[in-house]
């Protein structure tokens, strides 16, 4: 049951993160702005109550809330990367990493461990996702990599070259939106283990909505936000980020039910077949509509990312076999 509910929230995903990195490229230049934006709408979930009523005690809601700040810090993070690069090169390199981060979290706070295969899987995922990730297909000598680094690293007290800076924020960025989803799964795993899926869920939607107005303190962050309502939203505009924003909470709500389900670390492992749905996404799109994306799906680079997606597959096999 778990898991047929988590590749149909997957499925939903690819085409939510093709049309994130849609919407970050064309239309909302900023991850604050657009993390503002998506957390406003978290209020509606409270509608779930009228029909599954429930209400938490002071520590249950305290944990529900720090989860929902926990998501949105987790969006600022996740679109700062999608919008410095591919979605098929964020995604994986993020996807590839929140499993292991599940499964340490899970594993020191939770108990809950994995068999060898599945251990083996994650090697195969991550390296699945960094063959995916890497952006350049020609194989470098091993004096040419040498020197690389050494151009990179440069004086160590010195900065880093500005045309590595992009790649370096790109890393630090997916590394963090990669750990703080796993802290935030694994706090709801948590939170699900003693009180009920939709209240809880619920309620830590309301932290994600508290927090968007904490955002309005800081402001650097609030200039943003206002900057982006002016002129940036047509009705059009509009009504296509909200189709968007439906298909992303549905897959949200039933990546949340498997997690609640099943094991934390697998569920996200199970990201490997959402790069396939992805793959198959972006490359549709591409043939048609070439400049949109800017997706790099030329020669070699199509022919790397069709091996590391089917790297990924074979861990989801080793994770289900």
């Amino acid at each position: 049951m778990w898991l047929l509910i988590t590749i149909g929230a997957y499925f939903i995903n690819a085409g939510v993160y093709v049309a994130d990195k849609f919407l970050l490229s064309k239309k909302i230049h900023s991850s604050i702005a657009y993390a503002f934006y998506v957390g406003i709408w978290s209020i509606f979930n409270i509608g779930l109550l009228f029909f599954w009523p429930w209400l938490p005690n002071l520590r249950e809601l305290t944990l529900d809330l720090l989860a929902g700040l926990l998501f949105l810090a987790t969006l600022v993070f996740w679109y700062k990367a999608l919008h410095q690069s591919e979605a098929s090169r964020v995604v994986p390199i993020v996807g590839a990493l929140v499993p292991v981060f599940s499964f340490i979290l899970s594993f020191v706070f939770l108990g809950e461990t994995l068999s060898q295969k599945q251990l083996i899987a994650f090697v195969v995922l991550i390296c699945g996702g960094v063959l995916i990730s890497v952006k350049r297909t020609k194989v470098y000598l091993y004096q040419k990599i040498i020197t690389r680094v050494r151009e990179i690293i440069g004086d160590i007290m010195g900065e880093i070259p500005a045309r590595f800076q992009p790649t370096g924020r790109l890393i630090v960025n997916s590394v963090a939106a990669a750990a703080f989803f796993a802290a935030y799964y694994v706090l709801m795993k948590y939170i699900y283990m003693s009180q009920p899926f939709i209240g809880s869920f619920v309620w830590s939607r309301m932290g994600s909505f508290l927090g968007v107005f904490l955002m309005l303190f800081v402001p650097g962050w609030r200039y943003l936000i206002f900057k982006q309502q002016k002129g940036a939203k047509t009705p059009k505009n509009m009504l296509f980020f909200l189709a968007v924003r439906l298909l992303a909470a549905a897959a949200f709500i039933m990546i949340n039910w498997a997690i609640s389900l099943g094991n934390v670390a697998i569920v996200n492992a199970l990201q490997g077949v959402q790069y396939l749905f992805l793959f198959v996404i972006i490359i549709l799109i591409s043939n048609k509509f070439p400049k949109m994306l800017n997706e790099q799906l030329g020669g070699g680079v199509l022919i790397q990312k069709l091996i590391g997606t089917l790297m990924i597959c074979l861990g989801l096999y080793l994770f289900i076999a």
